[in-house]
């Protein structure tokens, strides 16, 4: 019998980008499709749109701790 690796995950330890990204991903309302059929399923601009939203928090974590 062959095993689904969409549906086989292993249990990652998030670093801080992964749960920002995945808080992010929350706010658009991306969650639900990024569970149901992984990271990959999202387009380019939805890529880009978590991107950008992530490096801009990044940096204003930066500068507050400067």
């Amino acid at each position: 019998m062959a095993i689904n690796k969409k549906n086989s995950k292993k249990t990652k330890i998030l670093t801080e980008k992964d749960r920002l990204k995945v808080e992010i991903a929350k706010e658009l309302g991306l969650w639900e499709q990024i569970e149901r059929e992984g990271w990959d399923s999202l387009s380019n601009a939805a890529c880009g749109r978590i991107g950008g939203i992530m490096s801009k928090r990044l940096r204003q974590t930066r500068k507050e701790k400067a």
